[in-house]
């Protein structure tokens, strides 16, 4: 069951804001009776179903808004998330990351991936859902598939089909322009359809600015654990420039112009070791990948360069003194509920 009342970032309360402002709607109106005001960082599924209710009481009729607003998706380029979407190993793994921050990103209603013969679909499930907002909630979340594969990789993951329950309004260029292709109307569900075939290749090329932010969050944390200069330092940036594909030592060696000999012998050096760092980068990205992703075990030891997740869990052991699922409950945050405004149930 849904959980409305969990606390959850406001970045789509501040699009729908951002909409209505558009359309000459004060952003105060559009918040009436969520108790909520411009500045809160945080807020309720269910006070942001109510700003959905308050712009659609206002701008329903007009076609397509669902889908500008999940066109304009507050993608996180950086954190937890984005590390795990951009350690996907393939186009699959990568669509999996999007439907689970999806359905903690939007409100109301799911992605289900089906699978049939050659293809995927992500099938929005409104059992859920409020059935005056069912429209805006099914392209909104829809829309937010191809919004976050557009930001992170250069040419994004392409869908053959886009259908939805709704009838056609008379005007469909916002569809055409968001989803990149006319979606079907008056179909059995709302759907996104994907090449099976083509999700099982590598993921697509990383989108450079989403890969620098990733790459920079890594240091980052790698640094609040131990600052590193020198090779060590260089080692460890090529490490984590490419979260999906960690090199090894001949590779680092080679963007180093060394042999792998003089690159073990100018870490000695340093008292570090190829080793070493790498054990750094894999426990880094694997306590976020734990802590803040649901991503299973095994997911998160394929991310981090792991032929089998047994040998992650070992190695996790002799980093934490624990297994990877004991560290994941002790570091999940309870979860929050606040006062519960009128209007949405």
């Amino acid at each position: 069951m849904f959980d409305r009342d969990l606390h959850r970032s406001t970045s789509s309360v501040r699009v729908l804001i951002a909409l209505a402002e558009e359309r000459g709607m004060s952003g105060v109106d559009c918040l009436s009776g969520t108790m909520l005001s411009p500045t809160d960082i945080e807020c309720t599924a269910r006070q942001e179903l109510l700003v959905v209710r308050n712009l659609l009481e206002r701008f329903g009729t007009e076609p397509g808004l669902g889908a500008q607003a999940g066109g304009r998706a507050d993608v996180p380029l950086s954190g937890p998330w984005a590390l795990a979407l951009l350690s996907s190993r393939t186009a699959r793994d990568a669509i999996d990351v999007m439907v689970r921050y999806l359905d903690r990103a939007f409100v109301s209603g799911r992605l289900v991936i089906e699978e049939t013969a050659g293809t995927t679909r992500l099938r929005f499930d409104d059992s859920e859902c409020p059935p005056d907002l069912r429209v805006f909630l099914a392209e909104r979340i829809i829309a937010g598939i191809k919004t976050i594969g557009s930001e992170m990789f250069d040419t994004g993951i392409p869908c053959t089909r886009v259908e939805f329950r709704h009838a056609a309004p008379s005007d469909t260029s916002q569809y055409r322009e968001i989803y990149g292709a006319e979606p079907i109307f008056g179909a059995e569900h709302d759907a996104m359809t994907f090449d099976g075939r083509s999700l099982d290749l590598p993921v697509p090329k990383t989108n450079e600015r989403a890969r620098s932010a990733c790459a920079q969050l890594c240091r980052d944390l790698l640094d609040r654990h131990r600052t590193r200069s020198g090779v060590a330092g260089a080692v460890r940036d090529l490490l984590v420039r490419n979260p999906g594909d960690i090199p090894d030592q001949i590779a680092v060696a080679n963007e180093l112009f060394m042999s792998p000999r003089t690159l073990s012998r100018r870490l000695n050096d340093e008292d570090a070791s190829f080793r070493g760092l790498l054990d750094e980068v894999r426990q880094l990205m694997s306590e976020q990948l734990l802590a803040y992703t649901d991503l299973t075990t095994e997911q998160v030891a394929a991310r981090l360069g792991y032929a089998e997740a047994a040998s992650f869990i070992r190695a996790f052991r002799r980093w934490k003194g624990c297994p990877p699922q004991e560290f994941r409950l002790h570091r999940s945050p309870a979860p929050t509920r606040v006062p519960v405004p009128a209007g949405v149930h």
